[in-house]
């Protein structure tokens, strides 16, 4: 996506401050191209992983970097949205978070404080902080085993997560199309497509 478009422009706070008109094109063509995607076998396997924990007493939590919504349509309920949400808004005056499918705009009011032009999209852009940072600490250092999927390993603080992982000695594991930045840290990995590689650990992980 990054090739067709300058995230300077569409991703940051001085994007948005600079042309919110495009911004809001922007993320509502992504709002709008939600509903025709649809999860793959490894979302579905990754639903299919955290309800087999529940069932002998585990715990499976999600963290993700998607803004989408197909690990929920999966069936997954454990998540924590560290970039947010796209199908979600949120007022910068007043701070109100609601689900959002419909288009945004600068005409668009708050539905809480009622003021107009302050509603954006409920994503993390480039520059700002990450949600979600404590419960995610906090669900790697009560873990047995820490995974990373489809995931570059040079986006940071996320990439850092298993570095967290190994210095509680918490074995780690890399699930990629290739090696990551930070793949000397894992203390095992799988390459290949997320959608063969994830349902085939799965599989093993609850069959063992």
């Amino acid at each position: 996506m990054w090739a067709k478009y300058d995230y300077r422009e569409v991703a940051t706070p001085e994007g948005f401050a600079a042309n919110p008109a495009l911004v809001h094109s922007f993320y509502n063509d992504r709002r709008r191209a939600l509903p025709g995607v649809d999860p793959n076998a490894a979302h579905h396997a990754l639903a299919e992983l955290e309800c087999g924990l529940e069932a002998c007493g585990g715990r499976l939590t999600l963290v993700t970097q998607n803004v989408d919504d197909l690990h929920e349509r999966a069936g997954a309920k454990n998540l924590l949205h560290m970039h947010g949400e796209l199908s979600k808004s949120i007022c910068a005056a007043c701070s109100d978070v609601r689900e959002w499918r419909e288009d945004l705009s600068i005409e668009t009011a708050c539905p809480a404080c009622e003021r107009a032009g302050s509603m954006r999209p409920y994503v993390v852009w480039f520059g700002e902080l990450p949600r979600f940072m404590h419960e995610a600490v906090a669900a790697i250092s009560e873990a047995d085993l820490f995974v990373s999927i489809g995931t570059s390993g040079s986006v940071y603080p996320a990439a850092g997560f298993v570095s967290e992982a190994r210095a509680l000695n918490i074995a780690a594991t890399e699930l990629n199309l290739e090696p990551s930045e930070n793949a000397q840290l894992f203390t095992d990995s799988r390459y290949g497509p997320a959608t063969q590689i994830v349902p085939q650990w799965v599989g093993e992980l609850l069959d063992g």
